[in-house]
């Protein structure tokens, strides 16, 4: 039971923790995003592999691992592509949101982007988001709640961007790597299609 409790009030103070590195990576004004988010998604990385248990954070880099990461991250960028699209037509504030985080990272070279998405905060947020979080509340309350409740903490803390598109982007994105980590227990493909979706969509080839 104690380390039950321990396990739970750990988890949590993580959660806590990434909240307020969010909220410092976005509504503070000061550094640089793309090291910024970088360091916090390291961050929550590093504390997931120290807290990390039995079964959690198991990563199988097989060649069927790497094409599903990768045919993933292309479906998942074709699910963004159509609904930039359709937002366009329905929202009218959508472009403005969509344009202001490309914003975000103005000032950055596009190959320095891509270094640090593909190879340290894609990875390291699934080490965190899918293969400590949502593992862990999986264990406790079962997969599927576990998956939605992994995937609105991490659309939540994005609230502090105070932008709907990254919001619902976030969501997305959290669930449709949350239900593919719960389908596949295994971290790496995730990992792949996170760290290549974010590398082209945010630098090789942007939406905006």
């Amino acid at each position: 039971m104690k380390s039950n409790s321990s396990s739970l009030r750990s988890m949590i103070a993580t959660v806590c923790l990434a909240c307020v590195l969010w909220f410092i990576t976005f509504s503070v004004p000061v550094g640089n995003f793309w090291i910024k988010i970088t360091f916090s998604a390291s961050v929550l990385a590093i504390l997931a592999l120290w807290l990390k248990e039995a079964n959690e954070l198991k990563m199988m880099f097989t060649f069927k691992a790497i094409i599903i990461g990768l045919v993933s991250a292309i479906i998942l960028y074709t699910i963004f592509w159509i609904g930039q699209t359709v937002s366009h037509m329905i929202l009218s504030f959508s472009k403005n949101q969509i344009n202001n985080i490309y914003a975000l990272g103005e000032g950055t070279s596009k190959w320095r982007i891509v270094f640090l998405l593909f190879f340290i905060t894609g990875p390291a947020e699934e080490i965190y988001w899918r293969g400590f979080l949502q593992k862990r509340l999986s264990n406790r309350l079962g997969g599927w709640q576990g998956w939605l409740i992994a995937a609105a903490i991490y659309a939540g803390v994005h609230v502090f961007s105070f932008n709907f598109m990254l919001v619902g982007a976030a969501g997305v994105a959290g669930l449709f790597w949350g239900w593919l980590y719960w389908r596949l227990d295994n971290l790496a493909p995730i990992m792949i299609s996170h760290a290549a979706w974010s590398a082209c969509i945010f630098a090789i080839f942007p939406t905006a």
